[in-house]
């Protein structure tokens, strides 16, 4: 049986390490410095191998165990993403022995890659280019191509760059798929649309694979509502109906790429706040944004929507114009919001609105979850142990999380200023405490401090 390497293994290593990084490189000949490299790469890259595996091995366990999903158990305790530790374990995974309901042991779904990825010849890089040819093949592909393939990709991975293989990867994409063919299941596994991280500046920036379907909706639109002098934000009145005039068209300075951005802007915007949508969580389907009354006043600073993003007072001083205004009071001194309570266990919209204000997501630590996609949940003391639905016992979790309160062995508590803080289960050393992911503010240094 196997066990934790002995503190002698890991004190060898890091002295190993400390041995390394003290030498003076400048006094190395190049021929040197580059064996110097090569010997490093592949130390990282058999390190790189055990740190996936170890990913892949936890996401396998289950959340009884780990008290909690087990990629945001790892993320908390490595300080890495949440996405990063699932990345990890997506990398390992099709380069590890598999295992039968009746206990056989199976090679890995990719064995000759597995086996130049295990003997440190690969990085992740290299494994990613042949993780994603494989991925986009057309199902049509036969497994005894799609082996031979692999085969033949991991051998040339040995001798070549990412870039190089990447390049290699896509000829031999085109010889195995001469005519571009892909069946209806091979596009619909493809489509998607996702945000990257907000920038600096407040603004985002999205990747969209459109289905053939969606992409006709959306030339339609563009013709008609992309066109020069239609939805300009810069008329004292966008033209969202008829058509503009030849003046209002030929002082339409926007490129083409910014006419489809307000056009698809015009689309979405009158939609919300329909009451045909229905609700979400209790809610009509509409933006919720919260700000402070001084920085509505001072017309500066940023607001937080519902969703995490940052938007600034002049885009919600516009988008205002056309809404209904919430005022919420906090204490000044605890934070604590003053006074929504209710007798029956769902919390009402109003305390909702409190909630998106003052917790903006999932309170609990490292959870990203925003606003929009949580669940009100009783911080104090459980509805079914006799708690009160009052705004000062409530707090915004995800479903996951609030699951972890009720199955997990996970407690919350109140704090005096107001916040949540949760407890792991005492049999595992997991890391509680507040969350101030949806408040980084908390973490800069106040304008008095020196």
């Amino acid at each position: 049986m196997s066990s934790i390497p002995a503190s002698e293994t890991w004190e060898a290593v890091d002295a190993a390490l400390d041995a390394l990084a003290a030498v003076d490189l400048s006094t190395l000949e190049p021929r040197e410095l580059l064996v110097v490299a090569a010997r490093c790469e592949a130390l990282h890259r058999r390190a790189t191998v055990i740190r996936h595996d170890i990913s892949h091995e936890i996401q396998q366990r289950d959340y009884s165990e780990m008290g909690g999903p087990p990629h945001k158990m790892l993320a908390d305790w490595l300080r890495i993403t949440p996405a990063e530790a699932r990345r990890r374990s997506r990398v390992v995974e099709p380069l590890t022995e598999r295992t039968t309901l009746l206990g056989d042991r199976l090679p890995p779904r990719q064995p000759d890659t597995a086996a130049a990825w295990r003997a440190g010849h690969l990085d992740d890089e290299h494994v990613r280019v042949i993780h994603r040819f494989l991925a986009e093949l057309p199902s049509d592909v036969d497994g005894a191509e799609r082996d031979e393939a692999e085969a033949f990709l991991a051998e040339q991975a040995r001798l070549l760059r990412p870039d190089q293989l990447a390049k290699l990867a896509q000829r031999l994409a085109l010889r195995l798929n001469p005519d571009g063919k892909f069946s209806e299941e091979d596009r619909a596994a493809r489509r998607s649309f996702t945000w990257a991280p907000q920038r600096l500046d407040g603004m985002s920036v999205g990747r969209l694979i459109a289905s053939p379907e969606l992409r006709a909706y959306l030339e339609a639109w563009f013709a008609k509502f992309a066109a020069p002098g239609m939805c300009n934000p810069a008329d004292q009145t966008a033209v969202v109906d008829g058509e503009p005039t030849q003046a209002q068209a030929d002082a339409d300075l926007r490129s083409h790429g910014q006419r489809q951005h307000d056009a698809l802007m015009t689309l979405v915007r009158p939609q919300l706040g329909d009451p045909k949508l229905g609700q979400h969580n209790g809610l009509p389907v509409t933006v919720i944004v919260s700000a402070t009354l001084q920085d509505l006043q001072a017309k500066a600073g940023c607001a937080v929507t519902a969703g995490g993003s940052l938007l600034p007072m002049t885009d919600l001083i516009r988008m205002a114009r056309h809404s209904y205004h919430y005022l919420t009071l906090f204490d000044g001194v605890t934070g604590r919001a003053l006074w929504l309570g209710r007798t029956k266990r769902i919390a009402t919209a109003d305390q909702r609105i409190v909630l998106h204000s003052r917790d903006r997501g999932c309170t609990a630590p490292g959870c990203t979850v925003p606003g929009y996609d949580c669940q009100v949940h009783h911080a104090v003391t459980d509805w079914s142990d006799g708690g009160n639905t009052n705004i000062d016992e409530l707090a915004f979790a995800c479903p996951r999380d609030n699951q972890l309160v009720e199955t997990g062995g996970w407690t919350t508590r109140k704090l005096s200023n107001g916040r949540v803080e949760w407890l792991p289960p005492p049999q595992l050393p997991l890391t509680g405490g507040t969350n101030t992911y949806h408040h980084p503010e908390r973490l800069l240094p106040k304008d008095d401090d020196p």
